[in-house]
């Protein structure tokens, strides 16, 4: 059967060649605006990126790898390594004072949808706002795409919970996902599959925003920004500066609570036959952290208002409790956008933005197969399920636990996995933060570097201004965690295996 020579080429090279097309969309909207150096700066990079995906497309005609789904792994990763400086030819290009390590960081973080910049947002053209967001969006569906065309079928990312065992080896899968098919097959029909839709709402939530207010980049770039999780905004004040106000952040919710869940993406395992939304595990737990973050806003809003530092006006109340509700969902699903009144919640209850919740929030995550980051909901789920079929047992030890065969897996083996998983999270965050610290930051804000690096939610330290303030050591070894935090850490233990290599286990 003949291969095609798309799917004959190695993962990085057909993403490179993506790259050079996709520069072409700033280079447009540059001309548009009368700005013909910026464009001739895109289509150069353009040019440049386009021959070396051709060059090397030529140098590696006829490859065939010994051990296909292995080899996309591993081409994922070198994707995350080798795209970055590629991406990155615009910025040098257009901004003659910008060096390499900084144009890196850019694309490292926009690609692995962070969303940490280093540059002005106020002074940036608008083709370079459009650059950074596209960047982001596209690295939120590669996600999406890997999540279900790759990791799905090694185990990986989060589906290793149901199969633990097989955690790094090539999956069996049911006839309905396309067993019958090879790994290159099932990641092009994951594309083929799930860019309409990740299209559809990206420009369904754009004309909604426009509609609401916005300005058509600041829609745009808004609505890549809550679709792909990356939090990427053209605005110094981010979300809370949009023309479309609470309207537009009504509309963005809409797009983030779709991170919660692996149920709204295509071709994802899908939760027991049955169960309905209430029934995702997902959601539900997620829904819920969310609740306890607006149930602690309101409660110490109440307590402002009988000890007078806070008017007694319901609306008040009404508009801080929307402000938690938002950018606690905003941070559950590592996009790291914050609402208006939120600011004024540090005044109204004594809470200090971001706050440890965010943090706690971050750290969490959202969904399996979805661009959220962080520890994912589902693992978390698994922990709870076991802890609380443990806590019943105590009580009644002769009772069975029930609730069919993947419950049983997911509290048991899969909570092993989840608890493995967490302590090389812990790990992680660990040795960045001692890193940082020895780079003379101090406790709290390495932490939280730590933190926004792991769990990809730059937003979490800050803007701009923070991470320009950086030493460039400094942001090399978070640029590397971003990397880390967005393939997950079992996914690179699982490089490491024999089996990865075509060695005998």
């Amino acid at each position: 059967m003949p291969v095609s020579p798309l799917r004959a080429l190695p993962l990085p090279v057909v993403l490179l060649g993506i790259a050079a097309l996709a520069m072409l969309v700033p280079a447009a909207q540059a001309l548009t605006l009368g700005l013909s150096a910026l464009a001739g700066d895109f289509l150069t990079g353009a040019a440049l990126a386009g021959l070396l995906a051709l060059l090397l497309a030529l140098a590696l005609a006829g490859w065939q790898p010994r051990q296909p789904a292995q080899s996309l792994l591993r081409g994922l990763v070198l994707s995350y390594l080798l795209l970055p400086p590629v991406l990155a030819l615009p910025l040098l290009l257009a901004l003659p004072g910008l060096d390499f390590e900084r144009a890196w960081f850019e694309m490292v973080a926009s690609l692995t949808t962070t969303g940490a910049t280093v540059l002005d947002p106020v002074t940036l053209p608008a083709p370079l706002h459009l650059w950074r967001g596209l960047v982001g969006w596209a690295g939120g569906f590669l996600v999406l795409v890997t999540a279900v065309g790759i990791m799905a079928g090694l185990n990986l990312g989060g589906f290793e919970l149901y199969a633990p065992h097989a955690a790094g080896r090539e999956a069996r899968l049911p006839p309905q996902a396309g067993s019958g098919r090879t790994p290159q097959e099932r990641l092009l029909a994951q594309v083929a599959a799930l860019l309409p839709l990740y299209g559809g709402l990206t420009l369904a939530l754009w004309l909604a925003l426009t509609m609401a207010g916005d300005p058509a980049l600041v829609g745009l770039m808004h609505a890549m920004a809550a679709i792909s999780t990356s939090g990427i905004t053209p605005l110094a004040e981010g979300v809370a500066g949009a023309p479309s106000g609470r309207l537009g952040e009504m509309l963005l919710l809409a797009g983030l609570v779709l991170a919660l869940s692996r149920r709204f993406t295509p071709g994802a395992m899908p939760p027991p036959a049955g169960r309905g939304l209430w029934h995702d595990p997902e959601l539900r737990l997620g829904l819920t952290l969310v609740a306890l973050v607006v149930g602690v806003v309101v409660i110490r809003q109440i307590l402002g208002i009988f000890e007078n530092r806070v008017p007694n006006e319901p609306l008040l109340l009404l508009r801080r409790a929307w402000a938690a509700l938002f950018t606690a969902l905003s941070f559950l699903t590592t996009s790291g956008m914050v609402a208006d009144d939120w600011a004024g919640l540090r005044h109204g209850t004594g809470m200090d933005a971001p706050g440890l919740m965010l943090i706690g929030l971050a750290i969490v995550g959202g969904g399996v197969g979805t661009a959220a980051g962080g520890v994912t909901l589902l693992r978390l789920w698994a922990l709870l399920a076991l802890a609380r079929y443990e806590m019943r047992r105590l009580a009644l030890p002769d009772s069975v636990g029930g609730g069919g065969p993947a419950e049983r897996q997911l509290r048991g083996e899969g909570a092993t996995v989840a608890f493995v998983f967490m302590l090389l999270y812990a790990l992680t965050l660990g040795a960045v933060h001692l890193v940082l610290s020895a780079l003379g930051h101090g406790f709290e804000q390495a932490l939280v570097l730590a933190v926004a690096a792991v769990s990809t939610t730059g937003p979490l330290a800050g803007g701009a201004l923070e991470w320009a303030a950086l030493e460039p050591l400094a942001r090399a070894v978070l640029a590397l965690t971003m990397v880390v935090g967005r393939l997950e850490t079992l996914v690179l233990l699982a490089l490491l295996a024999p089996a990865a290599w075509g060695a005998r286990s």
